[in-house]
């Protein structure tokens, strides 16, 4: 039992030189992970989206905020700016 410990440490230990974190930490946001997730939540979609979804998404929010309904010209700008974030950063095999 205290071998198997051991080994434990020492691979913790070798994968924070490795890594240069431990493994049981949370991997680090980057601002760009941080702008897909604001734009998913502000289309009501998920990580998985597929091009369909994030295009239905983005037909609802702009029925709700166009000026037209009383929205403003800023949040069809965020919206249009989400849909074009998410869009580019789609899987190659699903942007068919």
């Amino acid at each position: 039992m205290a071998k198997l410990i051991w080994l434990l440490v020492l691979a913790a230990c070798a994968y924070r030189l490795v890594v240069g974190r431990w493994p049981f930490q949370p991997k680090p946001r980057t601002p760009q992970s941080f702008a897909l997730a604001q734009a998913r939540a502000l289309l009501g979609v998920g990580p998985g989206a597929s091009r369909k979804e994030i295009i239905e998404g983005h037909r609802r929010l702009i029925a709700s905020v166009h000026p037209d309904r009383g929205g403003t010209n800023e949040k069809v700008h965020e919206a249009n700016a989400a849909r074009d974030m998410l869009l580019a950063n789609l899987p190659v095999e699903s942007q068919e």
